[in-house]
């Protein structure tokens, strides 16, 4: 009776140990989306850019085409939003956080900016991988 009690908490150990590591990536991962969203909000584009990965082969896909790499995805950040006036507040709404497999997951959600110059909303596909230990952007679709 006593192995059979073993075997069972072995068991119970074992088949949660997955869904406890997806719950706590799509906390970090929406984590690192809310100090995006704090960055932003204060005009601190470099600030939002640190959820992305800092490489040549990040990828950007907006209404102006296909960018490639991170400094050329912040200098086109700070031409359309030069001022707080134009970045304005930023909430994420997040509407699916799926797993691609261990290392990666996309996100899909919607943008909404509250500003001066005009409010400017959105849908987004994200996908996040882990690089080094930390969860990163390396791409994005936004529109």
């Amino acid at each position: 009776m006593k192995n059979s009690y073993i075997i069972l908490f072995a068991f119970l150990i074992f088949s949660c140990q997955p869904e406890d590591s997806q719950v706590q990536d799509k906390q970090e991962i929406l984590s690192i989306m809310k100090t995006q969203e704090s960055a932003w909000s204060n005009n601190d584009l470099e600030g939002f850019m640190e959820g992305y990965w800092e490489s040549d082969s990040l990828k950007f896909y907006g209404s102006s085409g296909l960018t490639y790499g991170w400094e050329k995805t912040l200098s086109n950040y700070k031409k359309r939003y030069p001022t707080k006036d134009d970045t304005g507040t930023l909430n994420f709404k997040i509407n699916d956080i799926s797993k691609i497999n261990d290392a990666a997951y996309f996100v899909m959600g919607e943008y909404h900016l509250v500003r001066p110059v005009g409010d400017a909303n959105g849908v987004f596909m994200i996908i996040f991988k882990k690089i080094d230990g930390e969860w990163k952007i390396v791409a994005d679709m936004s529109c």
